[in-house]
């Protein structure tokens, strides 16, 4: 998993509360098990029409945000099934972080397991940051997780707060298969004695 530590990057506006994980990746693309692939149907239904074709209308069809690395998001983002696949689409786009008044806790975990922040800020800050990321892509956000601030276009800096562990683990770049390779040392040497006391097994 790759570190976050600081994103500078466009941000696109998504004031749409109840964005689901359904919408974030419909159902019909979670066949597979693979981590890429599906960023191209990220928010397929509202990205294109019935033929396939590019909604105009929607945000990240939009020049200016083609390449948002940060989403701006109406309350209770990620709401809806438990799906992995939800993280996985966003960070095949290229989605490192969401910000929003509140998210599913199911998704809010799957988020940090897979390399994306999401940060909760209150709602005077979040409309303040949908508006700046309404300006396009001349409006970037900074989000440093160090010090744990996200920054808006006109410096204008917005504190956050996230669970220690959770920074750690996206600060170090692990997920749970790091965590767990940060103690093979003592599951080496867990395995040689249990070797040593049962040799039938």
């Amino acid at each position: 998993m790759d570190k976050f530590e600081t994103l500078t990057g466009i941000a696109a506006p998504m004031p749409l509360m109840n964005i689901d994980t359904d919408m974030i990746i419909p159902k019909q693309f979670l066949k597979t098990i693979k981590r890429s692939g599906l960023g191209v149907n990220l928010f397929d239904e509202m990205r294109y029409d019935a033929d396939g074709n590019e909604n105009p209308g929607f945000v990240l069809n939009q020049p200016a945000y083609r390449d948002a690395q940060i989403i701006v998001a109406g309350d209770n983002f990620g709401c809806g099934s438990s799906r992995e696949h939800a993280p996985w689409a966003l960070l095949d786009f290229g989605v490192r972080c969401v910000i929003s008044t509140s998210f599913a806790d199911i998704f809010y975990n799957n988020c940090f397991k897979n390399g994306i922040l999401p940060i909760v800020l209150p709602k005077e800050q979040v409309d303040a940051l949908m508006d700046d990321a309404e300006k396009g892509a001349n409006a970037r956000i900074t989000v440093d997780l160090e010090a744990q601030t996200v920054t808006a276009s006109d410096g204008t800096a917005y504190p956050f707060e996230v669970d220690a562990f959770k920074r750690r683990c996206l600060l170090e770049g692990l997920d749970d298969i790091g965590l767990t390779m940060e103690k093979a040392a003592s599951i080496d040497a867990f395995e040689e004695t249990a070797v040593q006391a049962r040799p039938w097994v």
